[in-house]
C-alpha cells in the first residue's frame, strides 16, 4: 500500500520534478532568454535573486512540466498506467496541470532563492532543509488550484523529495552539471 502511494505521488509530481531539473540542463542553450528574472532589482540593498534565476530557466522548466503532463495524459489511456494516477488525466486539462506543477516548482525555488540571498547564503551553497523542499512546496501550493492531495501524499512527497533532491544533487555533481554536491 505504501509503495503504491509512493509511486503515485512520484507520478503526480513528475512534471514538477522534471521542471525543477530543467534550468541547469539548459543553461548553455537559448542564450537570448538568459536574462535574470529580477531585472537587477534590489531589496535591502541586495539583488532579489541574482543572475542564476533566468527567464530561460522558468520558460524551459514550464514547457517541460507541460510536456510531461501531456505524456502522462497519453499514458493514462493505457490501462497499465491508470493505477499509477491519483487524478483522472482524461478529465484534467493537462496544459493547466503541467503549467501549475512546472511553474509552481520553479516559483518555490525562486522564493527560496530570495530568502537565501537575504540571509547571505551564496548561490549554489546549501540552505537546508529549504533547498530540498522549496520546489515541492511551490508545486503543491499551485496544484491546490486543481487537486487537493491527501495528507499522506504530502508527507510522502516531502520525505521522497528530500531523498530525491539529495540523489539528484549527487548525480548532477558527478556528471558536472552541479558545482557543489550538496
Amino acid at each position: 500500500m505504501i509503495l503504491k502511494l509512493m509511486l503515485q505521488t512520484l507520478w503526480l509530481f513528475l512534471p514538477a520534478l522534471l521542471a525543477n531539473l530543467t534550468p541547469p540542463l539548459v543553461r548553455n542553450y537559448f542564450k537570448f532568454m538568459a536574462k535574470p528574472i529580477d531585472m537587477g532589482l534590489k531589496f535591502r540593498g541586495k539583488r532579489l535573486l541574482g543572475n542564476n534565476k533566468t527567464i530561460r530557466g522558468i520558460v524551459c522548466g514550464v514547457i517541460v512540466g507541460i510536456l510531461v503532463a501531456g505524456i502522462q495524459r497519453l499514458l493514462y489511456t493505457l490501462e497499465a498506467f491508470q493505477w499509477l494516477s491519483l487524478i483522472d488525466y482524461s478529465q484534467t486539462c493537462v496544459l493547466l496541470l503541467g503549467f501549475l506543477l512546472g511553474f509552481g516548482a520553479l516559483f518555490g525555488d525562486v522564493v527560496e532563492s530570495f530568502f537565501k540571498r537575504q540571509f547571505n547564503v551564496k548561490p549554489g551553497k546549501p540552505f537546508i532543509p529549504f533547498d530540498q523542499i522549496d520546489f515541492l512546496v511551490g508545486a503543491w501550493l499551485f496544484l491546490l488550484f486543481v487537486y487537493v492531495p491527501s495528507w499522506q501524499v504530502i508527507v510522502i512527497l516531502l520525505v521522497m523529495g528530500i531523498l530525491l533532491h539529495l540523489l539528484s544533487n549527487i548525480i548532477g555533481y558527478l556528471i558536472g552539471v552541479n558545482k557543489e554536491m550538496f
